[in-house]
């Protein structure tokens, strides 16, 4: 059972960041429930109704295709009101602060969801209206679905009323920038208190047979469950080479094992590795520094010219930083039978690297942002490290970005202030 469910959940796993994923699940349900109360009433329950309770059921039929065909008009624009707004924040947001992120925002299930109402209830109205037989007996008219009709238009409405408000909530770029720290902290957070991750020892894998790629795309999720069943039934131990969040390309290692595979058993490691073109931080905490980045690089250019957007970032940048701390550098997963499944994962050093490389080349200038960043490299130096080793790594960052400033930044007034932001982080400039 926990295979199968492990094999639904990469199925579904691709699909699910699409806008369409939950309007699709509510549009087959809408339709489902039509035709529920379609039998419904044939069997009389319109007409048990009337008989028990006449006031909730409409009895004339051109009074319940009015009704109808005003729910289903109504509903529409608003869909595609809605919609449209859906675009206009997807383009405010990637020509505002960055393209990469739209996957998020795509995949928002409360803008989903509520696509999902509108189009579910749409379906429900148009097939009941279909069902009606204006010259028909009082019993014979879908009275009470008609009723259920009208409750659905009711809920639609005040659907749309919160998505006006979701919607501007949205695009305001404390509510994105909190929402990337949010999921970012998740991931980690999960990763750090996960039972089953290990740093024990791993077996050098140098003279292990390499096995390649048979498609391109970023390397996104894994099926764990069922490379550990898999690496018990074989006996072996498996080196996954990839760090997710890369781009692999066709051809390219994928991972190794410790001894030669049959082609079906490598073809079910093949499926467990899961690609996609999409980028979600809730598989991939790395990809939460790299978009907050972005936006702070995107608000210092002089198009854009938020200073104060960029002081947000690096604030949020300076909690994923601490959290990161308390998470080791590398990922070795331990199976029922002792064998071992190791993963390759992006380091603290690549990490403040790769961050600390754009925010150095775009924000060396602006003294502000360089105060802050000072007092970031400050408060990491103060944080508990599961690894010294990362102390290193914030002093040669720290020290990286002093060199920039002074090279950069010709004021006394602010040379005067860089040296004392030296002097506290206990540097030799």
């Amino acid at each position: 059972m926990k295979e199968l469910w492990a094999n639904l959940r990469t199925v579904l796993y691709p699909i699910r960041s699409k806008i369409a994923f939950y309007p699709s699940l509510f549009a087959v349900f809408g339709f489902s429930l039509a035709l529920v109360l379609i039998y419904a009433e044939n069997r009389g329950i319109s007409a048990y109704l009337m008989n028990n309770v006449p006031t909730l059921v409409v009895n004339n039929g051109e009074t319940a295709l009015t009704i109808l065909s005003a729910c289903i008009t109504g509903l529409i624009s608003m869909m595609v009101f809605s919609f449209s707004m859906v675009m206009v924040l997807l383009n405010q947001a990637s020509t505002n602060f960055s393209p990469r992120l739209l996957p998020g925002l795509i995949s928002d299930k409360k803008h989903q969801v509520i696509l999902g109402i509108y189009l579910a209830t749409i379906l429900y109205c148009i097939f009941i209206a279909i069902s009606i037989q204006p010259d028909g007996e009082e019993y014979q008219l879908p009275g009470f679905s008609v009723l259920l009709g009208i409750i659905f238009t009711v809920i639609c409405m005040g659907a749309f009323i919160y998505f006006i408000h979701t919607i501007s909530q949205s695009i305001q770029i404390n509510n994105i920038l909190d929402d990337i720290y949010q999921s970012a902290k998740k991931r980690l957070d999960y990763l750090i208190e996960d039972p089953a991750d290990t740093t024990g020892n791993f077996p050098d894998s140098k003279d292990w047979p390499e096995f390649y790629a048979e498609k391109s795309g970023y390397f996104q999720h894994l099926n764990l469950e069922n490379l550990k069943s898999l690496c018990d039934q074989e006996k072996i131990d498996l080196h996954i080479l990839p760090v997710k969040g890369v781009f692999v390309l066709k051809e390219t290692p994928l991972f190794k094992s410790s001894k030669k595979l049959e082609k079906e058993t490598l073809q079910r490691i093949q499926e467990a590795i899961v690609f996609s073109r999409a980028e979600l931080i809730s598989h991939n905490y790395a990809l939460a520094f790299k978009q907050i980045t972005e936006i702070i690089v995107k608000a210092m250019s002089p198009g854009i010219n938020d200073p104060g957007t960029a002081i947000n970032g690096i604030d949020y940048l300076t909690e994923l930083f601490a959290m990161r701390m308390q998470k080791n550098d590398s990922s070795v997963h331990i199976t029922n039978n002792q064998h071992k499944i190791k993963f390759n994962v992006v380091t603290f050093s690549e990490l403040m690297y790769n961050v600390m490389a754009s925010l150095r080349t775009y924000c060396k200038q602006d003294i502000i942002i360089i105060q802050k960043l000072s007092l970031m490299f400050r408060y990491l130096k103060n944080q508990q490290s599961i690894d010294n080793t990362y102390y290193e790594v914030i002093e040669k960052g720290a020290e990286a970005l002093m060199q920039d400033a002074f090279q950069e930044i010709s004021n006394h007034e602010d040379e005067k202030l860089l040296r004392e932001l030296s002097e506290k982080l206990k540097l030799n400039n």
